[in-house]
């Protein structure tokens, strides 16, 4: 169960950092506004593929079992 909390973590991270690139696309009036989105948008590309990966070994070890249609 804790992995489960953890990845959910990670996706609100993911979605918190999405929204502070928004934040600073907006109101990109200098090039810090821009470097500052670049810079969220890449971290949450970071957290994206840390996720994926993290995933992944936990389907290959068996510490996460998928359910649903076809499981």
């Amino acid at each position: 169960m804790s992995f489960k909390i953890f990845a959910v973590l990670i996706f609100v991270a993911i979605v918190i950092s999405l929204g502070k690139a928004l934040f600073h696309l907006v109101k990109a009036k200098d090039p810090e506004q821009s470097r500052k989105t670049a810079k969220a948008l890449t971290f949450r590309i970071g957290l994206s593929l840390g996720l994926f990966i993290l995933l992944v070994i936990a389907l290959a070890t068996g510490l996460f079992q998928p359910s649903g249609i076809g499981a």
